[in-house]
């Protein structure tokens, strides 16, 4: 499966942006999907996970409250609103595919996005 990010953009603080993640290939709507990001300097860390119903979501505390994942199993896309963006969710945005284990390691998702830029400007 190829896994296409897109939506990253520049934005000033307390702004929204939403990231979409295009899968192609050898596709399948059974699998969670979930994003990651990685800021300058720092390690990826996970940000958001949501089961292939779409009937459960999982979120990293510091963008619980104002991020949502969603997804649309029929255009085989996955989203991320993100609402009042903070300088210090600046980061690339990777799409990924839950490929088994727990959630919040990067070990868990076997298929990764390009990434997508996410720049929030005071």
């Amino acid at each position: 499966v190829q896994l296409q990010a897109s939506g990253g953009g520049e934005v000033q603080a307390g702004g929204s942006l939403r990231l979409s993640c295009a899968a192609s290939g050898r596709t399948s709507s059974y699998y969670d999907m979930g994003w990651f990001r990685q800021a300058p300097g720092k390690e990826r860390e996970f940000v958001s996970r949501i089961s292939w119903s779409g009937g459960s979501t999982y979120y990293a505390d510091s963008v619980k409250g104002r991020f949502t994942i969603s997804r649309d199993n029929a255009k085989n896309t996955v989203y991320l609103q993100m609402n009042n963006l903070k300088p210090e969710d600046t980061a690339v945005y990777y799409c990924v595919r839950h490929g088994g284990g727990t959630y919040s390691l990067e070990s868990s998702y076997d298929s990764w996005g390009q990434g997508t830029l996410v720049t929030v400007s005071n």
